[in-house]
């Protein structure tokens, strides 16, 4: 372990009954490093986080936490002796305690002044130092983050772990909240681990993003290479919407109706999943000289979206169905239905992978 790591799963695995939550997961998280466990439903990313905290017992491999095993199916450090920060979906801050005495919670054996001096800090990290004899239901949701957030940060632990912090606030309130989130935590100087089922989410918060899928660790990056080069189809459909089109490998390259696209690492024959992002797509006016067997495109509808605009098209397809395509581009772009377009393509958003990458 280096001296900059302050957390480390090192060949975890962990059942539940028949189930493989998580399949020999090896990763770490260093000083001062937010890491987002990204992935669906069921992926095993919270358990991950469960089992750093100590709120599972390991049932295979090792955990590390600066520099000293708390978990290896031998050791099992107790949750409170591990130092970490805990800040929950539902924040689990308690009805009955005043906003001070909820982020004293975690300082008990300390001495009543160092409690004081820490719950003053804490307070003041989040932006709460008005607020120490108020009682947690009289705030609002961002302001009971803020205290959970406090709670976990008033024993300087060395490791906070987050499980889906920002999923009960509104969509607002929680690009307001998750901001304020991130600055505090990289003050704090903590390794962060944060789970998330969000990719923009992830991408906005962390350093590195490990992106998991079935209990496996599929790729760990930082969000723009994880964007721009994704490891596999999976990768690559998680982080945002795609447009999917099939094909077969000849000589190194899949024919499709948006032209040539270059396959060197897949075999003759083999079959190929494309996928192309929305942002992909550039639609110039019709007879443009946009590459070489690319057939033009018809709007089906736009729809602005605020940001960008979103605008449905139907290709041609060398005889067989046409293609349903989406290109989404900056600012106002509302072309009128049954308009006709020539498109060219970004070949920093295409990706092409074999066929069974998405299974």
């Amino acid at each position: 372990m280096s001296k900059m790591e302050a957390l480390a799963f090192e060949s975890v695995r962990h059942r539940f009954g028949q189930v493989t939550a998580v399949d020999n997961v090896s990763m770490t998280v260093d000083r001062g490093e937010l890491v987002c466990l990204l992935g669906p439903s069921g992926c095993g990313k919270t358990t991950m986080l469960r089992l750093a905290a100590g709120l599972e017992r390991l049932q295979q491999g090792r955990i590390v936490m600066a520099g000293e095993i708390v978990a290896d199916g031998k050791v099992d450090v107790s949750p409170e002796s591990r130092h970490v920060g805990l800040v929950f979906q539902d924040f689990a801050l308690f009805p009955h305690l005043s906003v001070a005495q909820n982020v004293a919670f975690g300082l008990k054996g300390e001495s009543r002044e160092l409690r004081e001096k820490r719950v003053k800090q804490a307070l003041a990290q989040v932006s709460m130092e008005n607020f120490g004899s108020a009682y947690p239901h009289t705030l609002s949701g961002g302001q009971q983050q803020r205290i959970a957030l406090a709670r976990a940060l008033a024993p300087k632990p060395a490791v906070v772990l987050l499980d889906e912090p920002f999923s009960g606030l509104d969509m607002r309130l929680r690009n307001e909240v998750r901001d304020q989130t991130l600055h505090i935590l990289k003050q704090s100087g903590a390794a962060t681990l944060m789970v998330t089922h969000d990719p923009e989410e992830a991408m906005f918060m962390s350093d590195r993003i490990a992106l998991m899928n079935q209990g496996r660790l599929v790729q760990t990056d930082r969000p723009v290479d994880l964007y721009y080069s994704p490891v596999n189809a999976f990768a690559a459909s998680f982080l945002n919407d795609t447009n999917q089109l099939t094909g077969v490998v000849h000589d190194g390259a899949v024919e499709t109706a948006l032209g040539r696209l270059e396959a060197e690492s897949l075999q003759d024959g083999q079959g190929a999943q494309i996928l192309i992002r929305p942002e992909a797509i550039k639609l110039l006016p019709p007879g443009a000289n946009a590459g070489s067997g690319r057939s033009p495109a018809r709007v089906i509808t736009s729809k602005l979206l605020g940001r960008s605009s979103l605008v449905h098209l139907s290709v041609d397809n060398n005889g067989q169905e046409a293609l349903h395509l989406h290109a989404r581009v900056p600012g106002r772009f509302l072309p009128a239905e049954g308009e006709i377009f020539s498109l060219d393509l970004d070949f920093n958003q295409t990706f092409v992978f074999p066929d069974s990458d998405l299974n």
